[in-house]
């Protein structure tokens, strides 16, 4: 399979990954945490882990994601407040529930929510 170099800011390293990675998830899309009540919008996607071994490895060993695997930045919400969450293809699911997300940064990076979905500012497209 061909793969990639890239260097991740978050993990202060190179990360080597598939050039091709199938996600099941896109950049603007809602979605839920399948453990926890979260629920956000995909703003970056990784194709694998990126992110500090420190971060990995505070997530208890019996939850503890597979790194090789995509791995979705989100702009989240609870009821309690706004954050930025980092978290792995498995522990998503899409969000049903239809209404947007209520989070400060939203205006930076998307432009509308239509279809139950963000459409990202076409400045910050390639």
């Amino acid at each position: 399979m061909d793969r990639a170099v890239f260097f991740s800011s978050q993990a202060g390293r190179n990360i080597d990954a598939p050039r091709h990675v199938k996600t099941r998830f896109g950049i603007g899309e809602i979605v839920r945490h399948r453990m926890f009540d979260f629920r956000g919008v995909i703003f970056d996607i990784d194709p694998v882990f990126a992110n500090s071994e420190e971060w990995y490895q505070a997530i208890p060993e019996e939850i503890r994601p597979d790194r090789d695997q995509p791995f979705y930045h989100l702009l989240a919400e609870n009821e309690d407040c706004s954050y930025v969450a980092y978290v792995s293809q498995q522990n998503l699911l899409r969000d049903t529930s239809g209404g947007p997300i209520d989070h400060p940064h939203i205006a930076q990076l998307f432009e509308q929510f239509d279809g139950g979905r963000y459409r990202m500012r076409r400045a910050l497209t390639h």
